[in-house]
């Protein structure tokens, strides 16, 4: 019932407020109701916490948290805004008339197994079968429909669902306030950017990135204060747009305090190409503010990073592991793993070769021990191996090899593609959605 991600991400804060220290989430999966049929589709998440609670002491709390946040059960198994179950207590074993634990209800629930297989696959439930992990219960789980992970975006129903077979590309639109943007410094300023807007809205663009400070190799830094200065009016204008009310917007940024101005603003999305490598505030900033972060693969810096394109142990492998740190330390922040996206990378501390490879592999990247059920985005909108490849040296040249781009990024699974010429790669997604992702 209601803002279901809302109310979660609630229950998570009033379990910290309270001591019950919130140390790693699961993704939110969303499943048709069970057992009472006529209500609302329900989303399921499992959470990891610390505490000093025994558990009859801890299922006190989390009734009193429930209590708190005003559920009212009218049927049992009915609808509600929240349910907070113990379903393991370490390797304890508990029997009471209250509480038993293991859940009883573990097994037979794949909206209960799918989220604890992400956080720990290989515990048994069992003493008395310690040879059987939370793995082998879902994979002999009978399932019917497959179920996805849900990400929010912007509001109730803007969201990501990287698993569904079925989805559609969602189309990010580029809005450089920057002079020295590789390929469109100095075209976008407050004078024209309404009109811009509303033009990639028409276009068919689902979500706008901000930025104020150019990322390409090469380019010099400007303040965090000059950043502000040009994302935080771009983002009220956006917002003051009724056309624009259930836009997402993005920032390109890898500074917190911009971060925290946009967010303050109306941003929903940070988008750093750093993955917090650059700021060590971003994430514990991102965390307390509740919004959603997209975690890019980048070495070194903008002005470093292409010295640094030795992947030893392999591309696929090599971006795999720095990536999962970085979601490990976002997490370890207080970000909710709902709460990411993630980025290959494509054109930062990768050669062209590489871009190339990156595109025909994305499919064994998202499958990842680890990574599987987060979204992705994919950025490679006429960027400079686009031009090696087709000789096109002017990036706006670059249109119709960024086009096999995205058709590529389609087929490889990603769930958004970050755009210049939005029309055009709108019509090239729709294509690809009909393709590989049909209704």
């Amino acid at each position: 019932m209601g803002d279901r991600v809302a109310e979660i991400e609630r229950a998570c804060r009033e379990m910290d407020r309270r001591g019950i220290r919130v140390t790693r989430t699961s993704s939110l999966w969303e499943t048709e109701p069970m057992y009472v049929l006529d209500q609302d589709p329900f989303l399921n998440g499992a959470c990891e916490v610390e505490t000093d609670l025994e558990p009859l002491t801890l299922l006190d709390q989390l009734q009193a948290i429930e209590n708190d946040m005003g559920r009212h059960k009218v049927i049992d198994k009915g609808p509600r805004n929240i349910d907070l179950d113990i379903l393991l207590y370490g390797d304890e074993t508990v029997n009471h008339e209250r509480l038993n634990v293991p859940h009883i209800g573990i097994p037979e629930r794949e909206f209960v197994l799918r989220p604890l297989s992400e956080l720990i696959p290989s515990k048994s439930l069992y003493p008395s079968k310690p040879w059987k992990v939370v793995q082998d219960y879902l994979n002999e789980l009978r399932q019917g429909e497959p179920l996805s992970s849900m990400t929010p975006l912007r509001g109730v129903s803007h969201t990501l669902t990287p698993l569904l077979h079925n989805r559609k590309t969602q189309v990010m639109a580029i809005l450089n306030l920057t002079p020295d943007s590789f390929s469109d410094g100095g075209k976008n300023d407050l004078t024209n950017l309404r009109d811009t807007v509303l033009r990639h809205i028409r276009d068919g663009a689902t979500i706008l990135d901000v930025g104020g400070q150019s990322t390409a190799p090469g380019r010099p830094e400007v303040t965090a204060q000059e950043e502000a200065s040009r994302v935080v009016p771009a983002i009220e204008l956006i917002r003051s747009l009724p056309e624009a009310c259930n836009i997402a917007i993005s920032v390109d940024t890898y500074r917190a305090f911009v971060a925290e101005k946009a967010i303050a603003s109306g941003a929903d999305i940070i988008n750093d190409v750093s993955a917090g490598l650059l700021d060590p505030d971003m994430f514990s900033t991102v965390a307390r503010l509740g919004k959603t972060i997209c975690l890019m693969h980048m070495r070194g810096t903008p002005q470093t990073m292409m010295d640094l394109t030795s992947y030893e142990g392999g591309l696929i492998p090599t971006i795999a592991s720095e990536l999962l740190q970085r979601i490990s330390a976002a997490e370890a922040a207080g970000i909710r793993r709902w709460r990411i996206i993630l980025d290959p990378g494509i054109g930062f501390a990768k050669t062209a070769d590489q871009n190339l490879e990156l595109l025909r592999c994305l499919d064994e990247l998202r499958a990842w021990p680890g990574l599987g059920g987060l979204p992705w985005l994919v950025g490679s909108s006429r960027k400079s191996f686009i031009g090696k490849v087709t000789g096109s040296e002017e990036p706006s040249n670059r249109i119709w090899g960024t086009a096999a781009t995205m058709a590529a990024a389609v087929q490889g699974g990603a769930d958004m593609v970050r755009v210049h010429d939005v029309s055009e790669m709108a019509k090239v997604t729709a294509m690809a959605d009909a393709i590989w992702r049909p209704s």
